[in-house]
This record gives C-alpha cells, sequence and structure tokens, in this order.
C-alpha cells in the first residue's frame, strides 16, 4: 500500500497517485457540487489501467434508510452523492454509516436494492469490508454495498 498526500480535486495529483496501482480506494465522500474527485478518480483510472475503484459514500444514497434514522440522515446528513456513470472497470461503491470507534469488527452487508441495516458502524467493520474486497474482487464487484452494525437497527440516532 501506498499513501500520498494530495489534492482529489487536482487531475494532475490523482493521475501521479494513481499510477502503477492495482486498486484504487477513495476513503472520502465526495461533496464537491461537480463531483471533481469522483470524476478525476474515474479519468485516472482509465488513463493508468487501474481495473478496481472502490469509492466511499454515505448510507441513504438510494433512500434505503426507513423511518425516523432515515428522515433524520437525510435532513442532517445529506446524501454524498457522486456521479461514476459509465464505468467501464469494477465499481465498489460503499455507503458508510455513520462511523464510530467500537472495537468490534460487526456488520451485515445490503446490496443495491436491499434495505440498509443498522444506523452505525465501527471504522474496523468499513476496514474489514475494503480488505475482504482487495482479498476477492469478485466481492461487490459492481454492486452497491451498504455497510451497517446489526446491533444499531431501529435506533433514531448515530451510535457512537
Amino acid at each position: 500500500m501506498t499513501l500520498l498526500d494530495g489534492d482529489l480535486t487536482n487531475p494532475t495529483d490523482v493521475i501521479q497517485a494513481t499510477k502503477d496501482a492495482d486498486l484504487i480506494w477513495s476513503a472520502v465522500v465526495d461533496h464537491d457540487q461537480t463531483n471533481r474527485p469522483t470524476k478525476n478518480i474515474i479519468a485516472a483510472a482509465k488513463l493508468n489501467g487501474v481495473e478496481r475503484v472502490v469509492e466511499t459514500s454515505l448510507l441513504g444514497l438510494y433512500n434505503e434508510v426507513p423511518g425516523e434514522f432515515g428522515d433524520w440522515n437525510r435532513d442532517y446528513g445529506g446524501t454524498g452523492r457522486s456521479t461514476a456513470g459509465g464505468v467501464w472497470f469494477n465499481l465498489y461503491p460503499l455507503r458508510l454509516p455513520w462511523l464510530n470507534d467500537r472495537p468490534e469488527v460487526n456488520y451485515t452487508l445490503a446490496h443495491r436494492h436491499d434495505q440498509f441495516v443498522g444506523v452505525s458502524g465501527s471504522r474496523r467493520s468499513i476496514a474489514d469490508v475494503v480488505c475482504r474486497i482487495i482479498a476477492d474482487p469478485s466481492l461487490g464487484a459492481n454492486d452497491s454495498l451498504g455497510i451497517g452494525d446489526p446491533t444499531t437497527e431501529g435506533a433514531a440516532r448515530p451510535v457512537y
């Protein structure tokens, strides 16, 4: 793994950072009005021949979070939508819950058309999913995985 300091809104930085990469993991949510970070990552991946991109987004992207918490999440957190249409490689969009620092790795994966399970999740759980995707390219490929701690299901607000 190589970590680089750069600006996702600067195409040159992104192209340089993704050179010789096997996989790109964008561990930020693209809140930019014109989705510059996502567009730069997609363009750099195509230019550099990187066929696997893991992109981070938020729960509620598809209005799949029901009830009072779903309403609160939409009002408070927004959607974190990004535009990665027309992608010709394996895109792994991850829809993250509200994160906490709990030591447990405990999560349920919800696919694109599934209801989201839970309202929060540990950073360790997110890292576990990313490591599983790296180890098994078929996990989540061209899907949209929601990651939530099932013990937080039914909570009206994030569980820290």
